[in-house]
Formats: C-alpha cells, structure tokens, sequence
C-alpha cells in the first residue's frame, strides 16, 4: 500500500465500507502503530502501490473533504481509466484477427494492438509488425512486463514450473481454475484448451493489468484488485466470477493466486477469504465445512503469516521458477535457489513432486520434500524450508539453518556475526530482524 507520510510500523486495519477511491479502487485503512499499540490518527492510502509515486492517495480518516476536491478527485480517477471499455477491446480484437499479417501491428509504447486506422496517430511510435496467431495466444510473451512498478510486480512463471502447475492440476481432478493474477497459467490454459479437444480445463483471469482485455473475453478475463477485492466492472464481472465458481456438472474449482511478493500479507488474505466465500455462496451441497481449493504462491519466509490466516494451509517444498526475475530462478543463472513455495489447503501427500528434479516422498511426514529436507527425528518433521539440510539445535529445541550457530549471550541461533542483546525491530514487511522495510530481499 502506499507510502503515506508513516513510520516504519505501519497497521492495515482493512478494507471498510465507504473508504474513498482512487484510480486502483477503494482505499485501504491504516494506523501508525509502536509495539502493537495505536498511535496517530487513521489513514487512507492506495491499496495496490506502496510507492506514492505510482499512486499518490492520502487522506486522514477524519479529515472533511470538500466537494469540489472531491469532484476534482472523481475526475481524476475517471481520467486515469484505461482509453477503451473491455467490450470495446473485444470488438477491436475481431477486427483485428481478421487482418492479413502484414497488417497486424502492436504499438511497443502504447502496449495496443493496433487497427489500420490507427497507424497515423502512433507514427512516431515503436511498433511490432506481423503479428502472428500465437503471439495473440500468448499475450504475457507480448506485452512488456511490468516489473519497475511494485503494483504490478510481474513476475511471470517460467515455462517448467507453468507446466508442472497445470499437470498437478489436472492429475488432481481439476477442470477449472481462477487464475488470480497467473497469466501465464492462464494463457498455457487457454491454448491447450484451444489446440486438444479432449483437454477440459478452463480457466478465469483476475489481474490488475488491463491490457490483457485486448486478448480475452469478459468471460475469460476480470480486471481485478487483489489488495481490496475490487472487481473494476462492477457487478457484472462480480457475476462472471461468481458463474465460474459454481461446480456444474461437477467440475471441481481450483484458485491459484501469485500476487506480488511486497504485497501486504493481510490485505491479500482478506481478498482471497472474500473469493473463497463467493465460492461458498454458489450454494453446492457439500461446501458448508469445506474451503474452496487454494494454492498460494508465495515466498517460503512468509510461512508463518500465510499460516496465521489460513490455519489449514501447508507448505509445499516444490521450489517455484521466474522467468524474468534473476533471484528467483533455477540453476546456474540465479544467484541462489528460489525461495518462492506453494501454499496449500490440500492433503500435502496429495501433491506428487518430481522425482526427476530432486524431490521424494517421507513417508513419516505424509508429504514430498527436497532431497536435501532430511526428517529430523527430534523435531519428528522435514524440517528444510530452503532446500539445504537443517541441524537440530538442542537448546533451542528446532532445526535451524545450516550457517546458524547458538549464541549463549541472546539464548537463542543466529548467524556467527551479529550484535549481542540487540532487539531490532523485525522488518515490517516479513518480520524478520536484520533489515528494514525498503531493503526486504521479498521485496
């Protein structure tokens, strides 16, 4: 959320009713807070960029706003609304399709397909030309990620552990997929779809990035806020959504989210319960003590705060690849191995891990593990979060990382160099000491 004038300990007190809006939608709440008491008055700040450069909204909870600042403020917001309705990116794309190839162009700066008609109003811009049939079907491939913009932090996963996702989907029984913020997933979905006639999963796209209504339907795509649940189109796509949701013919639903890793961990749980809810809603008999099936995906030292809100939830040991992201890769190209995890409300042995990319099945844990995640027999669990063999502490009776030793001064594990008796602060985006919130590695 928005950098507001705040202290490092900020409190989110939630999505309210009636918080103003900006152009992300409604705005979140929050307080400046020291060592878990209220301090300050009440804020409300953009709920989906942290930095106010992206977005600028700032207004005290208390604070009387004139109507004309709010009239200025409804025009602002409708200004920074994207050029074309959703319907009409629809229309363009029939148009467009129907274009011989020489014709067919996608404006480099605009981030647009292009009409013929167009051409002279982007002369002066870069511009892709001869765009093919599987450029269209592979619109994350086409569009710039956006990854300078925290807000956005477009990450997109890479080919192996795409494909992995959508196997151990369909291994499980799955047939439809809420796509939340995964277009990548969705667009491997969606082709698939396309190319075998007896492939039967189909998939629903939630993403803040708009441009993706120039490839895909209402009933394939939602312009979609996971900080504040904020469906752009209103009812109807509330209603689209819902639709999706409902199991006919049995078709199990499955949601797999990947929001941006800076993201406040409670304002995406409140969304994702928000979601699980509407799939409760859809009044199938056998939901009443059921969750809608989820995968979070998410750094693993965040473990505990997923677990926090969602006690069901288990952490899987399947190490998640980035395409576009230097640290969080695979192999000799990344700096390390990737730290990002699948979370979960499945029965963890019902999630197989590839045998072939280091992973076994403990059968006293009932799970798959790395390799190097060896059962620790005091802890009675695997107790590896980062795929290197942990060693058991017996003063502080758990597994610790490898390069930790026991410090008899602060009584606890820690790194070899680190200053004694010194409480700092945790970072206040993963809560781990050592840093501040702006040079957080989940960041």
């Amino acid at each position: 959320a928005a950098e507001g004038p705040r202290p490092a300990a900020l409190t989110l007190l939630g999505p309210v009713p009636g918080a103003p809006s900006c152009p992300h939608g409604p705005a979140l709440l929050f307080v400046k807070s020291s060592q878990g008491k209220e301090e300050g008055r009440r804020f409300y700040a953009c709920s989906a960029c942290r930095d106010r450069k992206d977005c600028n909204f700032f207004q005290w909870e208390d604070e009387k706003v004139s109507e004309s600042r709010l009239a200025a403020r409804e025009e602002y917001n409708r200004h920074h609304q994207p050029s074309f309705t959703h319907r009409q990116n629809v229309d363009r794309y029939k148009n467009f399709v129907l274009l011989p190839s020489s014709k067919r162009r996608f404006c480099q700066e605009c981030q647009q397909l292009l009409l013929p008609a167009e051409w002279e109003k982007h002369s002066d811009h870069q511009f892709l030309c001869g765009i093919t049939n599987a450029q269209l079907k592979s619109p994350s491939q086409l569009l710039y990620p956006l990854e300078n913009k925290k807000t956005n932090a477009q990450y997109l996963f890479a080919d192996r552990s795409c494909q992995f996702l959508l196997n151990l989907l369909t291994d499980l029984g799955f047939r439809r997929v809420l796509s939340v913020g995964t277009p990548r997933l969705h667009e491997m979905i969606q082709s698939k779809a396309s190319q075998e006639e007896e492939f039967r999963v189909r998939s629903l796209l939630l993403d803040i990035d708009f441009r993706y209504s120039q490839f895909y339907t209402e009933d394939e795509f939602c312009h979609y806020n996971m900080f504040n649940h904020h469906f752009f189109g209103g009812e109807v796509a509330r209603e689209t959504c819902r639709k999706f949701l409902y199991e006919e013919n049995d078709e199990r639903v499955i949601m797999v989210a990947d929001p941006p890793f800076g993201g406040l961990v409670e304002a995406l749980a409140s969304s994702f319960k928000k979601l699980m809810a509407m799939w409760k809603e859809t009044e199938k008999e056998g939901h009443d003590n059921k969750e809608m099936p989820m995968f979070w995906i998410f750094p693993y030292f965040f473990e505990s705060r997923i677990l926090g809100f969602f006690p069901s939830f288990s952490m899987m040991d399947y190490q998640v690849d980035y395409d576009n992201h230097a640290l969080y890769k695979h192999g000799k190209t990344g700096r390390r191995q990737s730290p990002v995890r699948i979370f979960t409300n499945l029965t963890p042995s019902m999630i197989v891990l590839p045998e072939e990319e280091g992973y076994r099945f403990c059968a006293v844990c009932q799970r798959y593990v790395s390799s190097g995640n060896h059962h620790c027999d005091l802890c009675n669990s695997c107790t590896s979060k980062d795929g290197r063999r942990w060693k058991h502490c017996v003063l502080c009776k758990k597994c610790v990382k490898p390069s930790w030793f026991h410090c008899n001064i602060c009584n606890c594990c820690t790194l070899q160099k680190h200053s004694c008796g010194k409480t700092d602060v945790g970072c206040f985006v993963c809560g781990k000491a050592g840093h501040k919130r702006s040079a957080c590695p989940s960041l």
